[in-house]
């Protein structure tokens, strides 16, 4: 399995020079030009969290779907949800921004409250004109911001992210985000929650422990029918296609990027049988996990 990327390693293949204290509790944040960092971004789980304006073409690869860039795109990455950038030749510019999870929490959650960095939901927007020069702008004002030592620079950089972040869901139907408080709307967040913090799955030893809408409902301390018609009502679908898409998304990401033995990965996504795993992944996919498994580099 390819190792996680820390935001310590990322600057160690970058070749940047760190000049703070870096550590998983510590609230940080950095603003780079795409330019200075060109290349190939290997698959694998990142342990912090990016905003990307792409101004260049290439191939964005993730575990289930592969989508070719060939206008300015605005991406947003998670630590949940691996991916792999492979540029076309020609120019790579825009900008990128990190930040860890200590960032997020340092004011409050709302960042990664937001849909873009949430499971199955849309990561890539493809900004018109004029918003890919005001969301350029934005980045060029965190550029220079994050150069000089005002103490509370990172609020700075926070209210600037959160404008980009806001240029992207403008971009989709204000109905998409309707931030619903109803007991509905926070079952349905608690259990999107945990199905997530399930994942990613990084060694032989880890096992799924909620496998069924029943587990996710005892946890929850609801009834399962209760839970089911909440999680419809907020996403239009069941609380077994969520899980279903899930392990899926997992499976796919095991089977194409490690050495585990197809048994294994069965195992390890709550599968007591083999048989029961290749069932399960035909039925959703229509091949077998024989089929996906590609040979690791």
């Amino acid at each position: 399995m390819s190792k996680r990327e820390n935001i310590d390693s990322f600057y160690q293949r970058i070749k940047y020079p760190v000049l703070e204290r870096l550590s998983p509790d510590h609230p940080h944040i950095n603003i780079f030009e795409r330019a200075a960092c060109v290349g190939i971004v290997p698959y694998s789980r990142r342990d912090y969290y990016k905003v990307t304006l792409i101004l260049g073409k290439g191939t964005l690869e993730y575990a289930n779907k592969t989508l070719y860039i060939d206008r300015p795109a605005l991406m947003f990455s998670n630590p949940l949800i691996p991916y792999h950038w492979q540029p076309d030749v020609g120019e790579q510019l825009g900008w990128f921004c990190i930040f860890n999870d200590a960032f997020v929490k340092q004011r409050d959650e709302l960042l990664t409250d937001l849909p873009m960095f949430q499971i199955d939901t849309d990561k890539v927007f493809f900004p018109d004109p004029e918003s890919v020069k005001e969301i350029s702008l934005f980045f060029e004002k965190m550029v220079e911001e994050n150069k000089n030592n005002y103490p509370l620079k990172q609020d700075v950089l926070r209210n600037y992210l959160h404008l980009i972040i806001h240029h992207a869901l403008k971009l989709k139907p204000a109905h998409n985000y309707n931030h619903d408080t109803s007991a509905s709307a926070r079952i349905t967040s608690m259990f999107l929650e945990l199905l997530g913090r399930q994942f990613p799955i990084d060694s032989r030893q880890h096992e799924l422990k909620l496998k069924s809408a029943k587990d996710f409902a005892d946890h929850l301390s609801v009834h399962t029918n209760h839970l089911n018609r909440a999680v419809k009502e907020v996403t239009g679908k069941t609380t077994t296609e969520h899980i279903a898409s899930r392990i899926m998304l997992e499976a796919n990401e095991l089977l194409r990027h490690s050495n585990w033995a197809i048994s294994e990965i069965g195992y390890c996504l709550g599968f007591d049988y083999p048989g029961y795993f290749n069932t399960f992944y035909k039925k959703y996919s229509g091949k077998s996990p024989k089929e996906i498994r590609k040979p690791v580099v």
